[in-house]
């Protein structure tokens, strides 16, 4: 039987923008190496797989070459989906079991809002060479446990970056988040994702970066609630919302395509 698939741009409210995550919705779980074809064969930063698990869906995310612990604008996408294609009534929560713990998604309107666990990035030494391979001036840097997190003066610097991926792909982490304040309006602070390493030289928006980059602004700038936008070619628009250990996300998503796998 053909399983349905469904590719949505996550962190966005319009099509060919934010990032496109697959989502596969399936009766039971299905063998790993066939995920592993299924993600590659996407070649989208993220194909997430559900099923059905203890009340919720057990949630994997996968890119074309590793599977991760957290991934957000997936998360997104598959809550759009369970929405949209009558999975769950329109004012059901989304329960999600995952290899970072319960992650929960509800509805605000046009807006989907992720709890998840914060990620509190601390102060420490860059590794040799990671700064020369961003080919950027690094004001603070910083590491959680799975990125890079390297601020920089201004948002021009933030833009312009142009990573030698090469040499990036030898950090050891999952990939290297660089950030700054804001200088257009309506926005807090702005970032960008780089994850070679990961099989992804830049992610055109990163949920899960910003469970370190909002705990990381609130102890610059005094506040608790963000607006926050990536900077990659495609761009998106994060709402961030610090809740004691956890960092409320806030996305819009756009379905763009629906089609069956066949194999």
């Amino acid at each position: 039987m053909p399983t349905h698939i469904v590719q949505v741009d996550a962190f966005t409210n319009r099509p060919f923008a934010g990032n496109p995550a697959a989502v596969c919705v399936l009766p039971e779980a299905r063998p790993e190496g066939w995920m592993r074809d299924v993600a590659r064969e996407m070649n989208l930063s993220e194909t997430a797989f559900l099923h059905p698990q203890d009340g919720g869906y057990n949630l994997r995310w996968l890119t074309p070459s590793v599977e991760v612990d957290l991934c957000g604008h997936a998360t997104i996408a598959s809550s759009h989906v369970l929405w949209e294609d009558g999975h769950l009534p329109p004012g059901k929560q989304a329960c999600f079991h995952t290899r970072s713990g319960l992650l929960l998604a509800d509805r605000r309107g046009d807006w989907i809002e992720l709890d998840f666990p914060a990620k509190v990035a601390t102060p420490i030494e860059p590794p040799p060479g990671m700064i020369a391979a961003l080919g950027v001036q690094a004001v603070n840097v910083a590491r959680n446990q799975f990125d890079y997190l390297v601020e920089l003066a201004s948002e021009e610097e933030v833009r312009s970056a142009e990573p030698d991926f090469t040499s990036l792909r030898k950090v050891g982490a999952r990939g290297v988040i660089v950030t700054s304040r804001a200088s257009a309006p309506g926005f807090d602070f702005v970032s960008r994702f780089f994850a070679p390493g990961s099989g992804i030289d830049e992610d055109p928006v990163t949920g899960s970066s910003h469970t370190a980059l909002g705990p990381y602004w609130a102890a610059q700038l005094g506040r608790s609630e963000f607006t926050a936008y990536q900077a990659s070619a495609r761009g998106g628009t994060v709402r961030v919302r610090l809740q004691g250990d956890r960092v409320i996300l806030g996305g819009q998503a756009v379905t763009v395509m629906r089609a069956e796998l066949l194999a």
